[in-house]
C-alpha cells in the first residue's frame, strides 16, 4: 500500500532538506514542489509569519490536492524593533543571504552584549484535505554574532549565536540544529498532531 503524500511547500531546497530530516519517520511520502512539478510561486505578502504560512498552505494545497505543509520563518532583533521579522528573506535591497547578513550587521554596528538579543520564529501551517488548517510555532533565542561563523544551515544561521552551546546555528551538525531550532520545535508539534490525528 503506498503512503499518502505530504507536500513540503517551499522552493528553498535547504529548508526542504531540513523538513525531510525532521519528519522522516512519519507514515507519509514527503514530496517537494519541484518533485510534483509545481512551478507556481505564492508571494509572501502578509503582515505576519502566520499570514504568509497560511496563504502558502492554502494556495499549494489547492494546486496540488495534497496534505500540505507551508511555513514562514523570521529573525527578530530586539534592538532593531523586531527587524527584519516578516521581511527576513527580503531584507532591504539585499538579494542573497550574504548581503542580508552584511546589511543586518551594519545596522547593528555599535550595539553590544545583551543588546544583541534576538529570536528566530517559525510558523508552520498544515492544510488538511478537508479544508481545515492547523498552525504550529516554535522559537529559539540567541544573540547576533559580530561576524558570520560556520558553513552549515542557510539564511541568518551563521550570525545566530547560541550562548548555551557556544556556537552559531551554522556551526552545529544538522541533527543538533534540528534539536534546538525554531523550525525543529514547530516540526515536533506538527509531528505529534499528524501521528495523533491522521490515520
Amino acid at each position: 500500500m503506498s503512503k499518502s503524500k505530504l507536500l513540503l511547500a517551499t522552493h528553498n531546497q535547504a529548508k526542504a532538506r531540513e523538513y525531510k530530516l525532521l519528519l522522516q519517520d512519519l507514515p507519509f511520502e514527503l514530496v517537494t514542489l519541484e518533485e510534483m512539478g509545481i512551478q507556481e510561486r505564492i508571494e509572501e505578502e502578509g503582515a505576519s509569519l502566520e499570514e504568509n504560512a497560511l496563504a502558502k498552505a492554502r494556495g499549494y494545497s489547492s494546486i496540488s490536492g495534497l496534505l500540505t505543509l507551508a511555513e514562514d520563518s523570521g529573525l527578530e532583533v530586539e534592538s532593531l524593533g523586531g527587524e527584519p521579522g516578516v521581511r527576513s528573506a527580503r531584507y532591504g535591497e539585499a538579494t542573497s543571504d550574504t548581503q542580508r547578513i552584511s546589511l543586518l550587521l551594519q545596522r547593528m554596528d555599535g550595539i553590544t552584549g545583551e543588546e544583541r538579543k534576538a529570536r528566530f520564529r517559525c510558523v508552520i501551517a498544515l492544510a488538511l484535505p478537508d479544508g481545515r488548517i492547523r498552525l504550529f510555532s516554535g522559537e529559539c533565542w540567541g544573540l547576533i554574532a559580530l561576524e558570520p561563523s560556520g558553513q552549515g544551515g542557510f539564511g541568518y544561521d551563521p550570525i545566530f549565536y547560541l550562548p548555551q552551546l557556544g556556537k552559531t546555528l551554522a556551526q552545529l551538525p544538522i541533527e543538533k540544529k534540528n534539536e534546538v531550532s525554531h523550525r525543529g520545535q514547530a516540526a515536533r508539534k506538527l509531528r505529534q498532531f499528524l501521528l495523533k490525528e491522521i490515520e
